[in-house]
């Protein structure tokens, strides 16, 4: 394994075990779970305290023991990262020939913004094709780049197809690392190659595997099948992903049942009857005064 951050770690635990399940669990028992992954006790204590104060993790009391809840927030993320993780996965092959492409233009004394705003682009999967013209296959929304950059003004974007006459092929090789992302995911199948036999914790070897191609797949930009090697490598890696994760969920899922303590998430039983009044108030029907 690659360092990966306690946050990260955290984060796949939370999303295997928290998520949609409707419980709070008690920090000592996330503890003991993310120390078989390696991580500290004093880097879960920290990263608790650290992702409640950023709106991710709220504190609910239980007796003199402490335990910890998703927000809206947190379970946006975790939402969206289920669906990269388990729907649209490392392998474009549904893609319709849709490009965004998005131009900008700033001054030269801008030079921090503008690296600020190729930085962005960059995670959000565009690859420059020159100068200010910078390219992602699909429809990405970068409505919150512009709002974060402030930077509206100087960008321009467009949708649309390439014409028969451009080599998409080498377009995308021009724009994209693709020997960079091709590494990755050979040393994501170098690293699990040899874990098909029974892993000595399988709860470990899954918060790990799962980090770790969380990792990978969220620094890809999805590039269209057709246009990369016909020996790609996402694809035997996602295999292998996919393979290993349904090797290690049932045995992992029964040690982290025996080592977590959880009560009911009171705020989400707020949440649910203040729904429910809503709910109600918008059947019930109207009224004449009088």
């Amino acid at each position: 394994m690659p360092p990966v951050s306690a946050s990260a770690i955290m984060l796949t635990f939370l999303g295997d075990h928290l998520l949609d399940q409707g419980v709070c669990v008690y920090s000592g028992s996330v503890i003991d779970v993310l120390a078989r992954a390696g991580v500290s006790e004093e880097a879960t204590r920290s990263t608790l305290t650290r992702m409640t104060g950023r709106g991710l993790l709220r504190r609910q009391r239980g007796g003199r023991r402490m335990y910890f809840g998703l927000t809206e927030r947190s379970t946006r993320i975790l939402r969206d990262g289920g669906v990269r993780l388990w729907q649209t996965g490392a392998v474009n092959r549904d893609w319709d020939g849709t490009w965004t492409l998005l131009a900008f233009s700033l001054p030269g004394e801008r030079q921090r913004e503008r690296h600020d705003l190729r930085a962005e682009l960059a995670w959000a999967g565009f690859g420059p094709v020159q100068g200010g013209l910078w390219i992602a296959p699909g429809r990405p929304d970068v409505s919150q780049i512009l709002d974060d950059l402030g930077l509206g003004s100087h960008i321009r974007i467009f949708r649309g197809h390439a014409d028969p006459s451009t080599d998409v092929a080498e377009m995308i090789a021009n724009a994209y690392d693709l020997d960079a992302l091709a590494a990755r995911y050979e040393d994501f199948r170098s690293r699990w190659a040899a874990s098909s036999a029974k892993p000595a914790d399988p709860l470990a070897s899954k918060l790990l595997l799962v980090t770790d191609w969380l990792q990978i797949i969220r620094r890809d930009p999805r590039l269209p099948m057709e246009h990369l090697p016909a020996d790609w490598p996402a694809v035997a890696a996602q295999e292998l992903f996919f393979r290993l994760d349904d090797l290690l969920a049932a045995p992992a899922a029964a040690i982290a049942a025996s080592l977590l303590e959880t009560v009911p998430d009171a705020g989400e039983a707020v949440r649910d009857a203040g729904e429910a009044v809503r709910d109600a108030g918008e059947a019930a029907p109207a009224h004449d005064a009088g």
